[in-house]
């Protein structure tokens, strides 16, 4: 890119009022660019919220019908951009094309069902108690809505977000990850050429301690959806806690892998890998820890060391990577250290290691450590990388037991061919999502995605809970 890629505020293309920028790094090559972007200030955010302020009167009046228009022609460019922009999302994030292509299918599955899904969501009336009034409860946007997405999914995600935020009514500040920008500014275009009013969405670009803070403090912004580490959700729920600014937080997750002695254990060893190792372990619902009962843990774990050493690490734009890098040098540097923590600490490495690595970039081999015990940091921390750690079970009580002894609780699987020790597993696991014979990562948009204790906060995204989140409810009665 020959200049500078600018924000999108109120219907036009700016740059920061900062006139600074900063670089967009492809993890592949350390130092690299791949291009700029403005480096955003408070002033720019408040511009933007006043953008969205101002064009929220008119597009909360805006019918259902009309703003599914604007979402249906932004998703009919986005299906047309899939390659496109599954190369972006490759070349800033890591992951390899193959899993950005499927990120950009999952956004077009997942809006796709609210387009339709927001038809239903309005109009429940009813008989009130007495026989003349009538009831019902009317769903009203909430107002400025701001969006922080993360760099792992940063478009999927950013519109699991955004587009329930706008068929309700609501008008969207959305801040990219600054590791990401570039697919995020990709989509501010797309919903430009879909022809939303100027100031229904808007988009600025910068470093959260700058921007993303002001959004969360700001008076104007009346709720605000965010995806990261639980350590950052936290500041922002209380910063948000000063205005009762509404929260959406999706947030970190160690979750557990239950394979039991009657499991199809090539099933789960692809459950196993997949959830293990796609997008370099950097999704927020990846496999982290691997429970398996003492019986098959030999033989599971002579495939996975097996699998994992032929996986091909590399540059993800070639379509024979297996896994691409991790996002960025911090990434790379605190995986790295919780390796050696592990290594530290007596968990024993039984695959990983530097032999075989492209020479430059921020790349991590699959990594497997075994004799895990629960008081270890491995057990415990999220790292965010692709690292398994593996302990081993007697009975399913003591599996759920050890999945349960964590402050997270995301996302979780078993697998067995015992349906009553699976309906065991989904009454006792505490998480957010519980998987039988499916892999951690596994999400459908019908069904509700969040976590519980430390793992998420406020309705969870998708299903009816994704569009209730983005609306106030006004209860009616009606004599006449």
């Amino acid at each position: 890119m020959a200049d500078a890629l600018k924000n999108f505020v109120a219907g036009q293309w700016k740059c920061s009022r900062s006139g600074q920028t900063f670089q967009d790094e492809n993890p592949v090559r350390r130092g690299s660019s791949l291009g700029a972007f403005q480096a955003s200030t408070p002033d720019d955010i408040d511009e933007a919220i006043g953008a969205a302020e101002a064009a929220f009167r008119a597009w909360r009046r805006t019918s259902v019908p009309e703003r599914q228009q604007h979402i249906a022609e932004f998703l009919r460019l986005l299906k047309a951009s899939r390659e496109e922009l599954a190369r972006i999302v490759t070349l800033e994030n890591g992951k390899t094309i193959r899993e950005s292509r499927a990120e950009v299918d999952s956004a077009l599955v997942e809006g796709g069902y609210h387009l339709t899904q927001v038809s239903a969501f309005y109009g429940h009336t009813g008989p009130g108690a007495f026989r003349d009034l009538t009831t019902w409860v009317q769903y009203e946007p909430v107002g400025v809505v701001g969006v922080i997405s993360p760099w792992n999914f940063p478009m999927n995600v950013m519109c699991r977000k955004t587009l329930p935020a706008l068929l309700t009514g609501n008008t969207v500040v959305f801040k990219p990850a600054s590791f990401t920008p570039w697919s995020g500014v990709f989509m501010a275009g797309l919903f430009e050429r879909a022809g939303l009013p100027a100031g229904v969405f808007n988009c600025v670009t910068g470093l959260g301690s700058s921007i993303g803070n002001h959004i969360v403090e700001h008076p104007g912004v009346r709720a605000l959806s965010f995806t990261g580490s639980t350590e950052v959700g936290k500041k922002i729920q209380a910063k948000a806690a000063a205005n009762l600014t509404r929260t959406q937080l999706e947030l970190g997750g160690k979750n557990a892998l239950i394979v039991m002695e009657d499991a199809d254990l090539s099933a789960a060893l692809e459950a196993a890998v997949t959830a293990g190792f796609a997008n370099a372990g950097q999704w927020c619902t990846s496999t982290s820890r691997i429970l398996l009962q003492r019986g098959i843990a030999g033989s599971f774990l002579e495939q996975l060391t097996a699998r994992c050493g032929r996986m091909a690490v590399g540059d993800g734009v070639l379509e024979t990577t297996d896994m691409g890098p991790v996002a960025g040098p911090q990434q790379y540097q605190d995986i790295c250290a919780a390796i050696g923590r592990a290594q530290a600490d007596g968990a024993r490495m039984v695959a990983g290691g530097g032999a075989g690595l492209p020479p430059d970039g921020y790349f991590i081999r699959p990594t497997v450590f075994v004799g895990v015990r629960p008081e270890m940091a491995l057990f415990r921390d999220e790292i965010f990388g692709p690292v398994l750690a593996v302990s081993e079970f007697d009975s399913l009580d003591e599996a759920l037991a050890l999945a349960n002894d964590s402050i997270y609780g995301l996302s979780s699987a078993i697998y067995t061919t015992d349906i009553g020790a699976a309906k065991r597993y989904i009454d006792g696991i505490e998480a957010g999502l519980a998987h039988v014979n499916v892999h951690t990562g596994y999400k459908e948009p019908s069904m509700p995605f969040g976590g519980v204790k430390q793992s998420g906060a406020g309705l969870p995204e998708n299903s009816e809970s994704g569009l209730e989140f983005f609306v106030d409810r006004k209860a009616v009665y009606l004599r006449g």
